[in-house]
C-alpha cells in the first residue's frame, strides 16, 4: 500500500492531472510529513483566540488530490472530494489524527464524503466533539456557520480576498448580491458602510444564516432585504422598473436551472453578465465571480471582451484567492486542470466597471 494512502489505480483512471504530475505515491515520506510542511506557513492564520476559519491544506495542488482540510474557529472539516476508493480510510484517519495532536485546541472534527451515497455522510460526520463551530470572525466581521447545512462549510474560503474588498469599497453604495447562499458577501457589504444591500437566493434556509450573521453583528435584519426568489424573474422585473444598483455581484453556482433561465459556468461562463449589466447604474461596478475548473483565466476575460457591448464594460481589478487556498509556492507540486493566469487560482474573481451608451 502506498504511504500516502492514495489508491494509485484509481489516480491512473481517473485523475485528470496524476499521469502528467509527477506525483509518486510510493515515496517513503509519511502522509504527517505531507501536512506538516503544508501547515507550517499557515500557522500565522492560527493564532489565538481562534476565531479565524482558514484552509490548512489543499490536497489539489499540495500533493493529494481529493482531499482539503480546513479549520472554522476550533472545528476541523475533512473533506474527501475523491471516489470512495480513491483516499483510503486509513489515510483520513491519520489525516485526522495528525492535526488533532498538532492543534490540541481543536474542539471538533468534521469528515465530509462529498461522493458517498448516504445524504448525512456529504454533510458531514462528527469524528470527535460534541458541537462544531456556529460562527467565525473574519477582518473583523462575524460570520454565522452552520457546517453540515449542506455539503460545503456554509462559508467559501476563497473569497475571503474578494469580501476584503467589499468591505473596503462598498461605503454609501447600494449592492445587489444575487445567487447570495448564506450572504457572506452581502454581509461584507454592510460591513463596510453599504447604503443598502439586497440579497436574493431561491433557498429560504441559506438566507436565513445570511440574517443570523446579521444579528450576530448586530446589524437589523430586514426581511425586505432577503428574498428567496428566482434571480432570473427578479431581475427581469427589475429591469423593467429601471432600478440600478451601483455594485452587482455575480457568484452563482457552477450549474443551476430553473424555469426563469439557467447557470452553465462552462459553456456559458459570462452570459449572465449582459442579463444583470443593466441593473448596474452608469459608471457603477459588478463583481463577477467562475470557479469553473477547466475554464482558463485567459478565455474568461476573452469571452468577457466578446460579449455584445463589450466596449462598456471595463476590467477594473482582478482579486486574488488566499495562499492558504492556493497553496504556497513551497507547498504546491500538482498543476491545476486548465490555467488560471492572469488569475491565481481557478476561483476567478473580477470587478468590471460597467458604462452604458447616452
Amino acid at each position: 500500500m502506498p504511504v500516502y494512502g492514495f489508491n494509485e489505480h484509481w489516480a491512473a483512471q481517473n485523475c485528470p492531472v496524476f499521469p502528467a504530475c509527477g506525483y509518486n505515491t510510493r515515496m517513503s515520506e509519511p502522509i504527517e510529513a505531507l501536512l506538516e510542511r503544508c501547515l507550517d506557513p499557515r500557522l500565522p492564520l492560527l493564532e489565538a483566540p481562534h476565531q479565524s476559519a482558514a484552509c490548512l491544506f489543499n490536497g489539489f495542488s499540495e500533493g493529494l488530490p481529493g482531499l482539503v482540510v480546513e479549520v472554522y474557529a476550533t472545528t476541523l472539516v475533512i473533506a474527501n472530494h475523491a471516489e470512495v476508493d480513491a483516499v483510503l480510510p486509513e489515510t483520513l484517519e491519520r489525516v485526522a489524527a495528525f492535526f488533532r495532536v498538532r492543534l490540541p485546541w481543536l474542539t471538533a472534527a468534521l469528515l465530509k464524503s462529498r461522493r458517498s451515497a448516504i445524504p448525512d455522510e456529504r454533510l458531514g460526520r462528527l469524528l470527535w466533539g460534541t458541537s462544531p463551530a456556529r460562527k467565525v470572525r473574519e477582518h473583523g466581521v462575524g460570520y454565522a456557520l452552520n457546517l453540515t447545512l449542506n455539503q460545503d462549510t456554509s462559508l467559501y474560503l476563497d473569497t475571503r480576498g474578494l469580501r476584503a474588498w467589499l468591505k473596503e469599497n462598498c461605503a454609501g453604495l447600494s449592492v445587489l448580491n444575487t445567487f447570495a447562499y448564506t450572504g457572506s458577501l452581502g454581509a461584507a457589504c454592510a460591513a463596510g458602510g453599504a447604503q443598502r444591500v439586497l440579497q436574493i437566493d431561491l433557498d429560504k434556509r441559506f438566507l436565513n444564516l445570511g440574517k443570523d450573521t446579521y444579528a450576530l453583528n448586530g446589524w437589523p435584519v430586514r426581511r425586505a432585504d432577503f428574498l428567496a426568489d428566482d434571480v432570473f424573474r427578479l431581475a427581469g422585473l427589475m429591469r423593467r422598473k429601471g432600478e440600478k444598483f451601483d455594485l452587482v455581484i455575480l457568484d452563482p453556482p457552477f450549474f443551476s436551472s430553473t424555469t426563469a433561465g439557467r447557470v452553465d459556468l462552462v459553456n456559458e461562463p459570462v452570459s449572465l453578465i449582459n442579463k444583470l449589466r443593466p441593473l448596474v447604474r452608469d459608471g457603477g461596478r459588478m463583481v463577477v465571480v467562475n470557479n469553473a475548473l477547466f475554464t482558463s483565466g485567459a478565455d474568461f476575460l476573452g469571452a468577457i471582451r466578446d460579449l455584445p457591448g463589450s466596449q462598456f464594460i471595463e476590467t477594473e481589478a482582478l482579486i486574488p484567492v488566499p495562499e492558504d487556498v492556493t497553496g504556497y509556492a513551497q507547498t504546491r507540486c500538482l498543476p491545476p486542470p486548465s490555467s488560471p493566469a492572469p488569475f491565481n487560482h481557478t476561483t476567478k474573481i473580477a470587478v468590471l466597471r460597467i458604462h452604458h451608451p447616452d
